[in-house]
């Protein structure tokens, strides 16, 4: 290895500062053994909630005993006053790997530390994701499996798999080393975290959506959530293998993003809303130009003419911040043909709107809310809040005039997730706007295991208000055959 990683430096520190470092069992290194027990694995905490269909346990590997936690220290630090960081950065991450993990075993020599074969990979495993990756988080991240990683201090790690949350027994070594980590992913995108700045939204390079709120604000350390995405991008098909909607259902929605209506998708937190918003975006013509805006980036769009926006911070002086509001007025002077804002949650919501009525069709937009009457309600909350003063019925009335279509996803508390309702709007009676389902789910049941029974149903709705925007686009005789279909699955 070459001398500008300071493997040769290494050494030598290792070898002035620690002769000899007690080994995982607390006996030093250079002291007589006594006959080893075999080795025990602490039992893994039990699952808040059982996964359907089982998953393989997540494990901390190896054991954290106080001893190997005191080695891991040791290493870390002398690693770190070794290396040339500088020249680590310029190699690509196998090479990275490669140069940490040789530096670890030198320096693990030289403290003449006796740890077995496993235990030394093990070590210079978590080290080398200490210093070029997320920690003890990297194994999670390198699953498919899970959808959400939730870290709340240093002790307790949960994640959700197929829908359900379970704990893991992965520990941080303490709060520095995931405050550390928790910058690591910030700076990545910009952004900073500190005691002037404790609360952060960020993402990972998979687009995975990222928020940490540190101390002060989080008492007990800080907490880092990730919300993760597929890297295969889903399609409605998939989602009808899933039974979030039904074949006749999937056909109607395909059909509503081809011709161009614009789309409310609402539904709460882990609902699908995002998935949902992905999908459908995959249905818009090649030759259309999208613009999209969103907080933090994590859209994965389906289209080759795309651009993607996000907003920023306030730096440390206060000043340079870009919101959400900022960006869609200035995505009106790009030339677009959709706007698609990724979570509308504040004065935006009035510019969404704006665009929507301004021949911008076939925007989008997500937001929280129940049901979609709620939907059009908290539009008008959130553009009253804003600061605009404009009457209720006003609002309501821009509302009703530019949003077409209102999907609501849900998540059921079985952890399954179902588009609830595809609802039009119509218009307004007075000051109350009138909607009109096409797909409903309706609630049965529940089976043994505690698993939701529902079915899907249209409403026997046979010409949608969007039928003239489908015989524009030439979808009507296909509308018509899955509006017939839906109604006779019934």
């Amino acid at each position: 290895m070459s001398q500008s990683f300071g493997k040769r430096k290494a050494l030598a520190d290792a070898q002035e500062v620690v002769p000899s470092v007690p080994d995982r069992t607390g006996i030093a290194a250079n002291a007589e053994r006594p006959s080893e027990e075999p080795h025990q694995r602490p039992t893994p905490p039990p699952d808040v909630q059982a996964p359907q269909p089982r998953v393989a346990p997540v494990e901390a590997s190896p054991e954290n005993t106080v001893e190997y936690i005191n080695l891991k220290k040791e290493v870390f630090s002398a690693l770190i006053d070794s290396i040339n960081i500088t020249e680590l950065d310029r190699l690509d991450r196998p090479a990275a790997r490669r140069e940490v993990g040789g530096a670890v075993s030198d320096i693990l020599a030289a403290k003449r530390a006796v740890l077995s074969s496993r235990e030394q990979t093990d070590l210079t495993e978590e080290i080398c994701n200490d210093v070029l990756g997320y920690g003890p988080l990297e194994p999670l991240l390198a699953r498919d499996d899970i959808s959400d990683i939730m870290v709340n201090g240093t002790n307790l790690i949960y994640i959700e798999v197929g829908g359900n949350v379970q704990q893991t027994n992965i520990r941080f070594r303490d709060n520095e080393q995931l405050l550390n980590i928790c910058q690591r992913i910030v700076s990545q995108v910009g952004r900073r975290l500190d005691e002037s700045s404790p609360i952060c939204d960020a993402r990972l390079p998979d687009g995975s959506r990222v928020n940490v709120i540190a101390p002060p604000l989080a008492i007990d350390g800080p907490s880092l959530t990730i919300r993760r995405f597929k890297k295969d991008k889903l399609t409605l098909d998939q989602l009808v293998d899933f039974g979030s909607i039904t074949p006749e259902g999937a056909e109607i929605l395909k059909i509503i993003g081809r011709v161009g209506c614009n789309l409310l998708i609402s539904g709460g937190t882990g609902s699908g809303k995002t998935t949902l918003l992905n999908c459908l975006t995959k249905y818009a013509g090649a030759e259309e130009r999208i613009v999209t805006c969103e907080d933090s980036a994590e859209l994965q769009l389906q289209q080759p003419h795309v651009v993607r926006l996000e907003t920023r911070p306030p730096n440390v002086e206060g000043t340079g911040e870009v919101t959400m509001r900022d960006l869609v007025k200035n995505c009106l002077r790009m030339r677009p043909d959709r706007i698609i804002v990724g979570e509308v949650r504040g004065p935006e919501a009035f510019d969404l709107l704006q665009a929507m009525n301004t021949g911008h069709d076939g925007s989008m937009g997500t937001l929280h809310a129940n049901t979609p009457r709620e939907a059009l309600s908290r539009l008008g909350a959130m553009i009253t809040m804003g600061g605009f003063d404009l009457p209720s019925q006003t609002i309501q009335e821009m509302a009703v005039s530019s949003i077409d279509v209102i999907i609501q996803a849900a998540r059921l508390r079985d952890g399954s997730r179902r588009i609830t309702h595809v609802t039009e709007v119509l218009g307004m009676e007075g000051d109350v706007p009138i909607l009109q389902d096409i797909f409903v789910y309706k609630f049965l049941g529940e089976d043994e295991n505690g698993q939701i029974i529902g079915q899907h149903q249209s409403t026997g709705i046979g010409r949608p208000a969007f039928w003239d925007r489908a015989r524009y686009y030439g979808e009507e005789d296909r509308l018509s055959r899955a509006l017939e279909a839906a109604t006779k699955s019934n």
